[in-house]
């Protein structure tokens, strides 16, 4: 039986983080637990926190920081997380990195690597403005993206401090074919002795 594979995959909004963390996830036959799907989730099987989270989105405020990790450790303690995850999108600022710390130490797990795809920021808003005529969202002006990235980079990059300090961080060129950044990703894993199974991978 191999280890439980547990990775954090971070870039900035149009890096690709979301397509190559199913590509991850399903070489290593792992869930890709998404903030916004864990949400949606929530909220459509009407629990008791996605009520709670409906109240707040419904009020037109954000999530807070604690119910955004209690309903990512209801999500981490299902069954088909404990061989591994891979988040995306969680944590996003320092205060939730405190939260996984805590649920991860209590369950006396860890995190394997932590991918941070490196994208320029031009590169970033030119993806964001092709994904946003091919989708018809007319909101999604150049004045919401850049907006969109400043957070990231206020609130999201930071953390990558933290985990770079504790050996994770796997710095990863995001520019190129999804293919060719899919590559770099598994190199990268490799080297730290996380390959995917033959069966997950099949």
């Amino acid at each position: 039986m191999a280890s439980p594979v547990r990775l954090l995959i971070v870039g900035p909004q149009g890096s690709g983080k979301g397509t190559q963390g199913v590509r991850i996830a399903e070489a290593f036959g792992i869930p890709v637990v998404s903030t916004g799907d864990v949400f949606r989730a929530n909220v459509a099987e009407g629990t008791e926190l996605g009520l709670q989270v409906k109240e707040v989105i419904d009020a037109g405020q954000l999530v807070s920081d604690e119910l955004t990790s209690r309903i990512v450790r209801d999500r981490l303690s299902k069954e088909d997380a404990a061989d591994g995850f891979l988040l995306d999108g969680y944590p996003r600022n320092l205060a939730q990195v405190m939260h996984l710390d805590e649920f991860l130490e209590g369950r006396d797990e860890h995190l394997g690597a932590v991918l941070a795809l490196v994208v320029p920021r031009d590169e970033s808003i030119e993806r964001l403005r092709a994904r946003a005529i091919d989708q018809g969202r007319a909101d999604d002006t150049e004045e919401v993206i850049a907006n969109r990235l400043a957070i990231y980079e206020s609130e999201t990059a930071p953390i990558l401090g933290v985990y770079g300090t504790r050996g994770l961080v796997d710095e990863i060129d995001g520019v190129g074919t999804l293919d060719e950044v899919t590559e770099r990703i598994f190199a990268a894993l490799e080297a730290r002795g996380l390959a995917p199974s033959a069966a997950a991978s099949a």
